[in-house]
């Protein structure tokens, strides 16, 4: 024979935080990059490569700076002289490096 019990439990949520829905969870976190916009610095922490890395392998291949320069409607200001800081469009690079990892890490494809 099978037993059914009716619980009503008390979970007391510690001070500082909230239950969110998972829905909105996903919202806040998709959206958590609207607006930002990246150093060089700021690239090189977030994707773990050095800076000349990422201009050799990414920033200076012709098909990427392409897509990417924002003279060309990109979204990655390319210093036009020594001195001057780089500027990324947080969410759209992210965007770029999940969609283009393969080619990023193949140089055959370059």
């Amino acid at each position: 024979m099978q037993q059914k019990l009716n619980l009503n439990v008390t979970v007391q949520i510690p001070e500082g935080y909230v239950i969110v829905d998972k829905f909105e969870l996903e919202e806040l976190q998709n959206n958590q990059l609207d607006g930002v916009y990246w150093s060089m610095q700021d690239l090189q922490d977030r994707i773990n490569r050095k800076q000349d890395w990422i201009k050799e392998n990414i920033l200076y291949i012709p098909k990427f700076k392409q897509e990417l320069d924002a003279t060309l409607g990109g979204f990655v200001f390319y210093p036009f002289k020594k001195g001057q800081p780089w500027s990324f469009h947080a969410k759209r690079m992210m965007k770029f490096l999940d969609e283009n990892f393969s080619d990023i890490h193949h140089p055959k494809q370059k």
